[in-house]
């Protein structure tokens, strides 16, 4: 069981349906809000998260299990599924509506051992996929317990923790022109290393990415609707602190 540390009241049935905006600003302060999708709530998962004190709102998500905020989504998958999930193909696809809908992606692979249905390199490279492909990030957690927990101190983070600045110390590493102009380009929303350099093989610099319409953002594979709109919008708003 995890500890009850956030827990507000609320009326009316916490596992009914609603927006992310129908919060006040102080029950949003102080709740810990999670949309869990409704075939997960079938399990206890959704009854372990309610006893840590979050709000647990069940709705059938056209992406990922759970969403923690208007940027972040989580997959849950067991050992089981995933190997499943390989062998049909489903992961990257779920990968990819993932990134085309979210800036923030995470996947956790839940369970002790894998069945051996998929061979290790396989596997491995079905998860570095994930993380240096597509940008996503991976956890590993033991059982439901472990699950829930991970997504509860993800979900407090996100809603209720300040923003910090990392910074790591050490030498200046010297760049050459296109690591740099590669950089620049992955800083836009749900961009990773290999979609920032076939975004500048396109395009050729950084202006014209900079001037290209949705439509022909589009036309650069593995970006849909939902990012090109997303990289138009960070390229073409106004900046505001």
């Amino acid at each position: 069981m995890l500890p009850n540390l956030y827990c507000c009241q609320t009326q009316g049935d916490p596992t009914e349906q609603s927006s992310l905006n129908e919060f006040s600003d102080k029950e949003r302060k102080t709740c810990v809000e999670i949309f869990v999708d409704e075939k997960e709530s079938r399990n206890a998962i959704a009854d372990v998260l309610r006893e840590a004190g979050a709000v647990v709102r069940v709705k059938t998500l056209p992406v990922g299990d759970f969403i923690i905020s208007e940027r972040a989504v989580i997959e849950r998958k067991t050992r089981s599924d995933f190997e499943s999930s390989i062998i049909d193909g489903r992961l990257f696809n779920q990968a990819e509506n993932m990134i085309d809908n979210f800036d923030k992606c995470i996947v956790i692979i839940e369970g002790e051992n894998f069945e051996e249905r998929v061979n290790r390199n396989a596997l491995l490279g079905a998860i570095s996929a994930l993380i240096l492909d597509y940008g996503i990030q991976v956890f590993f957690t033991r059982d439901l317990e472990g699950t829930a927990e991970m997504i509860f101190a993800l979900a407090k983070r996100e809603q209720l923790g300040k923003e910090v600045v990392v910074r790591l110390k050490g030498s200046k590493k010297v760049h050459t022109m296109g690591e740099q102009q590669r950089m620049i380009v992955e800083c836009l929303p749900g961009v990773g290393p290999k979609l920032a350099v076939a975004l500048l093989r396109k395009f050729k610099t950084i202006e014209k990415i900079a001037r290209a319409s949705e439509q022909e953002l589009r036309e650069v594979e593995k970006i849909g609707k939902k990012k090109a709109k997303l990289i138009k919008k960070a390229l073409s708003e106004d900046f505001r602190d």
